[in-house]
């Protein structure tokens, strides 16, 4: 598959074994989540460009480089909330945008909904969050979106992919880079990913959960 980056670390295999399981309950499911953004964020923003400055410290000057564009983050909604948090740890000076993707029920596919895009985007690299990789479609009706609005410079990043999704965007978005932390054997029949983590949205919110005390 192409331009699909696994990210492999001995602590992002040991937190996903913990995030997959049914029994981990929501505030360790939340935890977990944004533990495994910020291993996931360094190397996301590996191919970030810098610009050389000269800096003074206490005891003279250094020649140093900072970034050339702060890079744009980008949530898809809901679930992608849940690993918004990691990234803005890391890049506190970074804008924030959300899209909502929802299905139209006449035409069975996705659209947008809600789009809050920092005008920024358009200038600066965007790192576009979802957690699952499934189907691609709603990852391909948000990088649809994004480049109608004249965003063009786009990569995106989820914990999961299914081979049927990264295969998608490759199709619909060829030079898109995609980072994700596991790549799973397939989609069952209903669209989830299996063996997947269930939906990362309803463990990240608790929808139906009983595990309020």
């Amino acid at each position: 598959m192409k331009n699909l980056h696994l990210i492999e670390h001995p602590l992002i295999r040991h937190k996903m074994a913990r995030l997959r399981d049914k029994e981990t309950p929501m505030a360790e499911f939340r935890r977990l989540i944004d533990d495994i953004g910020l291993l996931m964020s360094y190397e996301v923003t590996r191919e970030l460009s810098t610009v050389p400055v000269e800096v003074e410290t206490p005891v003279g000057r250094a020649q140093c480089n900072r970034l050339a564009k702060v890079p744009v983050l980008v949530t898809i909604l809901r679930a992608g909330i849940g690993m918004l948090n990691s990234f803005m740890q890391l890049l506190p000076e970074s804008p924030v945008g959300f899209l909502g993707m929802q299905r139209n029920e006449e035409t069975l596919q996705p659209e947008s909904y809600f789009s809050k895009i920092p005008s920024a985007a358009r200038t600066h690299p965007v790192i576009l969050i979802d957690p699952m990789l499934a189907t691609g479609g709603s990852a391909d009706a948000a990088i649809a979106h994004l480049h109608a609005n004249g965003v063009h410079d786009v990569v995106f990043v989820c914990l999961l992919a299914a081979p049927e999704g990264v295969k998608a965007l490759n199709a619909k978005h060829p030079e898109l880079q995609i980072y994700t932390a596991a790549l799973d054997d397939r989609l069952n029949e209903h669209g989830f990913i299996v063996p997947g983590l269930g939906d990362a949205g309803d463990r990240v919110f608790g929808t139906g959960t009983d595990d309020i005390r």
